[in-house]
């Protein structure tokens, strides 16, 4: 059994994070349930954060807000001095309403909205990545109609592909983000980002890849980037004052799974950086990372209320829970692996294997397969660990379900920071077909 973050077996033999018993928690707020362990989520951004400082180099950690997006996650990035990358108009709302500062403010995607960029420029936004030639032609005519200095930077695909699910490859060639780092695009891009009189090209940025446990694709990364930074400098005259390598940085889901500290991340690449900008006599640039799920992801924990079971002779025994793939649909999306506890019952020996059934209309809402675990019963609370990325943000009213709290826990208090849905959440915005 692994226990993440301040997790531990209280004194009740059952699952505690952040001092609070979850299956107190399960009673209280009902379930399915996220709970959120905030000690974790400040070690985790502490980590990345002070080794840039510990290193002398300047750097802006970002938090990918698409892993995890509410006001009280951003006004936790704000105080612990992060920057925030945001990829909708509704992440950017967010933000504000949770007064993060706009100079930390980054703006992503692959299709802003005209309505997008506008309401980047209305509120004055740190920096805008620039993501295709639409866009670049977009906001280049919108700082002229503001009259508005704008910083960019221009996100490249590097070619470098990561050893990931191919659904979350970004950096490779064949991709549906940024300019081709080969084929002539960027440079383009760069040049009619330079002739605008309002935007002020940054540098360069690159994201290779999601759940990356080596540091391998962030250096190859680092070291192409800059041999195009150097030649741009002969070429233009063009120097970079930043360079964003993007996030990817993998975390433990099970124990498959091998990930290496922030720290680990941080050092190698600053140490790449340095060497190919001292070989390129290049100035050092400010670095930029955008850590997501390894900031969030092991600090979240979604409870369940187990129901009903049917047994399969020879074959399989299934557990229902009241939730499923509207609450974490990346099983089956990304065919995702979990480990799980009986948070009432922890310290009871594994008893068997079976297989947790969401209660979705789909025979492909499966949670977890052969899972060993205690001997389980209706009523009794299932707890599965790493659900902090993901799955809230990924959540959905798929057979009217609502979409469930989430609790932040710290020093033995719980506070509800989302609240669950109602039935009638489910219909506000339902109109009559007949008035």
């Amino acid at each position: 059994m692994h226990f993440y973050g301040t997790a531990k077996i209280n004194a009740n033999e059952h699952l505690e994070i952040g001092g609070v018993d979850t299956v107190e928690l399960a009673r209280e707020y009902g379930t399915p349930l996220y709970v959120y362990d905030v000690a974790l989520m400040k070690e985790r951004a502490r980590g990345f954060k002070q080794t840039f400082e510990k290193l002398g180099v300047q750097a802006q950690v970002a938090y990918a807000s698409k892993a995890f997006s509410s006001v009280a996650i951003f006004e936790l990035m704000k105080m612990e001095g992060l920057s925030l990358d945001v990829v909708s108009g509704g992440e950017l709302y967010t933000a504000l309403k949770a007064g993060f500062p706009k100079d930390r403010i980054h703006f992503h995607g692959n299709n802003k909205s005209e309505s997008e960029l506008r309401m980047a420029l209305d509120h004055e936004i740190g920096c805008i990545v620039v993501d295709n030639f639409l866009e670049l032609h977009t906001l280049k005519k919108l700082t002229e109609e503001y009259k508005q200095n704008t910083d960019v930077l221009i996100r490249v695909t590097p070619g470098i592909e990561a050893h990931t699910h191919d659904y979350i490859l970004t950096g490779q060639e064949d991709s549906k983000f940024g300019f081709d780092l080969a084929g002539g695009q960027a440079e383009e891009a760069l040049l009619m980002a330079k002739d605008s009189s309002y935007l002020n090209v940054l540098g360069l940025h690159c994201h290779i890849g999601s759940q990356i446990f080596e540091t391998t694709g962030f250096v190859l990364a680092a070291k192409k980037v800059i041999e195009k930074l150097s030649g741009w400098k002969e070429q233009f005259g063009y120097i970079s004052s930043v360079l964003n390598l993007g996030g990817g940085f993998g975390i433990r889901y099970t124990e498959d799974d091998d990930p290496i500290e922030p720290s680990e991340y941080v050092e190698e690449i600053i140490k790449e950086v340095k060497k190919q900008v001292e070989l390129s006599n290049l100035s050092m640039p400010e670095i930029w990372i955008e850590p997501g799920r390894s900031l969030v992801g092991d600090a979240g924990t979604t409870l369940y209320t187990i129901g009903s079971s049917k047994e399969v002779p020879n074959i399989r025994k299934y557990l229902a829970i009241d939730g499923g793939m509207s609450d974490n649909i990346r099983p089956a999306l990304y065919d995702a692996k979990y480990e799980a506890v009986i948070a009432n019952r922890i310290n009871q020996p594994i008893h068997e294997k079976v297989s947790i059934a969401g209660k979705c209309c789909e025979s492909g809402d499966m949670l977890i397969w052969d899972l060993p675990i205690a001997e389980a019963s209706e009523g009794d609370i299932l707890a599965v660990f790493c659900t902090g990325a993901y799955g809230y943000s990924m959540a959905n009213n798929y057979n009217r379900l609502p979409r469930p709290a989430v609790i932040f826990v710290e020093n033995g208090e719980a506070k509800m920071v989302i609240r669950k849905e109602t039935y009638e959440d489910l219909v506000k915005l339902d109109l009559p077909y007949n008035n």
